[in-house]
């Protein structure tokens, strides 16, 4: 499908688009190519925001733009222009647009909701009433689990990234892939590739080949490469409890992407005006000078490390323990009965035991694996690289707050990539489970009948092979990377329990405070 400004095709489970121009102009080509997915969406967002937090999505609409849309015309003019094209494209409301580009941001603020309303005139005089018996910056919307409001933020994603003598070539290797409730993570399987004409500051900005969602002026899964030189990713820091209304992430990662020219200019951007909504532990890999740099993001801490040689792990729990302490609730770091301690365990037994080796193959088969530290054997669940809460009862449970037994929910992708990909504006992804395992809607909800009112909005993901994408037109047939199969219960990887942890890597010299730490903290 062609259109002024803009391409489409579907491969391997895949939507691609190819949108180019002044912001308005993208803008208005993304929405139009992606018009009928949009109008799918927003049907399910009518059910999954009054299921998961008993709001409807009319009330999100008007509040998320109320409180965002002044932040993000101020200071991001152009990314406010481009979601005018998506809205004017695919036919939404600027309203609903906002809204759904702000979607990840809303378990950090709902909590909020009482002061936000209260402190905004508009706001209060409409639903000021509806939270008249409630104060403070924490209410009790939602059971947890199933989208609502829980203790801290949602935790989501593995990932990691890898260089100097970790990686086969001593470049750069990333990995990652999304865990997230089906209902609406089953449309993040859209590769964008952005080629602005837009002038900010005397600069054009980077072009971006970001995995996203219809819809969305951002990655939210998060992976991005850029032509400055990037390869980024991130895993969501999960009990992250601290917000205040500050610029949306959804414009601050896409700022970094697109005119960051240095690490640390991606870090400032990141930074600037941070509310700590969807907090994240960013990885970010500088293909130019062979650097890798993660950042803690949290609200008032702030945790930057950047190597030449090591890697750094993503598993939804801070290494900062300030922002594990002070910022955050039952993150999980060290507790293996939970999907965050597990996998802090199993990707560091990956990065030493494959130190030296690790290039894309590897990376592909670290994001499907099904080892379960905690019970010592091949079982996909919501423990493993490669996360199936759909397969776990959740018997080892130590949060009843956290996704219940067998939700539709787990990794629903995999993406890699290296210095050698990112060169050439490419990347390799896999969509609807890092491993290959299927899932058939509705098998599962015949099977597990609590979850069946959310059957009319699932879709089937069925087994797909790794596929490889980048900038520019419709090629004739893009690359399929093997395309083989892990059954469930497959033992992908060998046992690797008994590999001692890894020391932890000195940082960046640059970056030692002026005690000599080892880290810097920005308040």
């Amino acid at each position: 499908m062609k259109v002024k400004n803009g391409i489409r095709y579907e491969k391997n489970g895949w939507t691609f688009i190819s949108i180019s121009g002044g912001a308005k102009e993208r803008g208005y080509a993304h929405g139009l190519l992606l018009k009928s997915e949009l109008k799918e969406i927003f049907k399910m967002l009518d059910f999954d925001l009054m299921d998961s937090y008993g709001y409807s999505r009319a009330f999100f609409s008007e509040v998320v733009s109320e409180l965002y849309t002044p932040q993000i015309k101020a200071n991001y003019p152009e990314l406010y222009e481009e979601m005018e094209g998506i809205a004017n494209g695919s036919g939404q409301s600027i309203n609903d647009i906002i809204l759904w580009n702000c979607f990840v941001s809303i378990d950090s603020f709902v909590g909020s909701l009482p002061s936000l309303i209260k402190n905004n005139t508009k706001l209060n005089e409409k639903y000021g009433e509806l939270f008249s018996d409630e104060s403070g910056s924490s209410s009790g919307h939602g059971e947890g689990g199933g989208g609502g409001q829980r203790q801290g933020q949602n935790d989501r994603c593995t990932g990691f990234i890898a260089v100097g003598s970790y990686t086969k070539d001593g470049k750069i290797v990333c990995g990652h892939n999304s865990f997230d409730n089906f209902i609406d993570g089953q449309y993040m399987n859209v590769m964008i590739d952005i080629n602005p004409s837009t002038w900010v500051k005397s600069k054009k900005g980077a072009r971006i080949l970001m995995q996203s969602c219809p819809g969305w002026i951002h990655s939210g899964t998060d992976f991005y490469v850029t032509s400055s030189g990037f390869i980024c990713t991130e895993t969501t820091i999960g009990g992250f409890n601290k917000f205040a209304l500050k610029d949306p992430i959804c414009c601050r990662i896409r700022q970094a992407m697109q005119y960051g020219t240095t690490l640390e200019e991606c870090a400032e951007l990141l930074m600037i005006n941070n509310g700590g909504d969807y907090a994240n532990s960013w990885l970010i890999g500088d293909i130019h000078n062979n650097k890798i740099m993660r950042i803690e993001l949290g609200m008032n801490y702030v945790n930057v490390e950047i190597k030449t040689d090591g890697y750094f792990i993503g598993y939804n729990a801070p290494e900062d323990p300030q922002i594990r302490n002070l910022e955050c609730s039952n993150t999980g770091y060290s507790d293996i009965r939970r999907h965050q301690g597990a996998r802090r365990v199993r990707l560091t037994q990956f990065m030493e035991e494959y130190k030296g080796k690790l290039d894309i193959v590897l990376a592909q088969e670290i994001l499907a694996d099904h080892y379960d530290v905690y019970l010592n054997k091949i079982n996909p669940c919501s423990r493993t690289c490669c996360g199936h809460y759909e397969l776990d009862d959740r018997a080892f449970m130590s949060d009843p707050s956290r996704p219940k037994p067998y939700q539709p929910r787990g990794a629903l992708d995999g993406v890699v990539c290296d210095t050698t990909l990112a060169k050439r504006m490419s990347l390799i992804g896999r969509w609807g489970s890092s491993c290959g395992m299927p899932f058939n809607k509705t098998d599962f909800c015949k099977q597990h009948i609590q979850w069946r009112e959310q059957e009319p909005y699932l879709k089937d993901r069925p087994s797909q092979p790794w596929t490889e994408f980048t900038t520019g037109a419709l090629p004739p047939n893009p690359r399929v990377i093997n395309p083989r199969v892990i059954k469930p219960g497959a033992l992908y990887l060998r046992d690797l329990s008994s590999v001692a942890r890894t020391k932890k890597h000195k940082l960046y010299k640059n970056y030692k405070n002026k005690h000599g730490k080892t880290k810097r903290h920005f308040r």
